[in-house]
């Protein structure tokens, strides 16, 4: 099998997370080659492994124009390498694809209300439209490809429900050992920031910052679990940091920046900024608990990493969250502030839970495997393959 993978869209942490992830798994499957147009600050990670060919790069960079040119000159370039299967990453699919196509949709924020109500409430007019347009594409897309790809079943059921197309769950993996691999120290200024809270309560969470992670709302617990504590302290990894140009992407965290600011938490909340991602265990492992607020998920990797870690998690009661982690987490109101601080506040004081938690979480995150994902993804691939062959009656007739 012949696979042409588009990955052009892949400049984020999610999508090259997946691509450092499945990568590595075509390139060892016998019998399958695979054509990767990727943009070219990553062709050199990617292409160096075995059956992995990079595509020149000929793609603006510019997101709108490059989407033109994808409609208008892969279809061509899917020919001539005589590619069998497109598979077409990021959620945008490609219009009369001259061969079948699998579309890989993880976006949840086309069908997100809670996010179009907090860009109106910011006044993030030129998002919303741009949002609002992305998500015209994208259900479309789902259209236009024989088969679509959700990470979760929740999220291929909202697929379905927005789009009518065929959409399926293929469970994105997780490899622990790759994971936990690289014992290389952490930068020296994030140890430090790390050694110095001390004995503290240590709360993680995993992002850059965006909206739709709702940062505001575990800031805003923070306070909460401060004073209930009885004297402990509390400290908040966060691997970002909260000023303008920090962070991928349009959103502006300087509101959160001055809620830091006005909470009187900026002793709370640690900035690590970014880590690399070879690196990110050894931060999760000096943790404490897993705390994510998002209002707008299609899987959450960085809860099946924390699981992985043995860390017990608490989550905004998101159906993708309770599907990933079941009874492995404790859930709360993803706008309600008193609900997380009372998970929070729950977990500190009961070492018991704790552990149960933990030992819930780390066999739950054995469940999902990248090589099950490849598996499963080359194989609905190559029964799209069987299914546009011609029968042998119509072999003859050709004939």
């Amino acid at each position: 099998m012949h696979i042409f993978l588009n990955a052009l869209g892949a400049s984020c942490s999610s999508g090259l997370t997946y691509l450092r992830n499945v990568v590595p798994h075509l390139s060892k499957k016998t019998g399958t080659h695979t054509t990767l147009a990727v943009s070219p600050e990553f062709r050199q990670e990617f292409g160096s492994q075995s059956n992995i060919t990079c595509l020149e790069d000929r793609f603006s960079r510019h997101a709108a124009r490059r989407f033109w040119e994808e409609q208008t000159v892969l279809p061509g370039l899917i020919r001539q390498t005589g590619a069998d299967v497109l598979i077409s990453a990021g959620n945008f699919a490609v219009w009369r694809s001259p061969v079948p196509q699998v579309l890989l949709s993880g976006n949840a924020l086309y069908t997100s209300q809670d996010f179009f109500r907090d860009l109106r409430a910011r006044r993030e007019y030129g998002l919303w439209l741009d949002t609002s347009a992305r998500g015209f594409f994208a259900g479309h897309s789902a259209r236009w490809a024989e088969a679509t790809v959700a990470p979760s079943q929740w999220f291929a059921k909202e697929i379905r429900r927005w789009t009518g197309a065929n959409a399926v769950s293929i469970y994105h993996g997780f490899d622990p050992a790759m994971f936990f691999a690289d014992r290389t120290p952490l930068p020296a200024e994030i140890q430090q920031k790390l050694e110095a809270a001390g004995d503290a309560l240590r709360l993680l969470f995993v992002s850059h910052y965006n909206y739709y992670r709702n940062f505001e709302t575990l800031l805003r617990a923070l306070p909460i679990v401060r004073k209930r504590l009885g004297g402990r302290k509390v400290r908040l990894f966060l691997t970002c940091e909260l000023q303008r140009g920090r962070n991928p992407g349009s959103y502006d965290p300087e509101s959160a920046a001055a809620l830091v600011k006005d909470l009187g938490i900026s002793d709370e909340v640690v900035e690590l900024g970014t880590v690399p991602y070879r690196l990110l265990h050894q931060v999760y492992g000096v943790s404490d608990i897993y705390v994510t607020p998002a209002y707008a998920e299609t899987f959450a990797h960085p809860v099946v990493e924390a699981m992985a870690s043995k860390l017990p998690v608490v989550a905004s009661d998101l159906p993708v969250h309770r599907e990933i982690c079941g009874p492995a987490a404790l859930y709360f109101h993803r706008f309600s502030p008193d609900k997380l601080a009372g998970q929070i506040l729950r977990l500190a004081n009961s070492p018991d839970l704790r552990t149960e938690l933990s030992s819930r979480g780390f066999a739950r995150s054995r469940d999902f495997s990248w090589a099950k994902h490849v598996n499963q993804l080359l194989a609905l691939a190559a029964k799209l393959i069987r299914d546009r062959e011609p029968s042998s009656a119509e072999h003859r007739l050709i004939a």
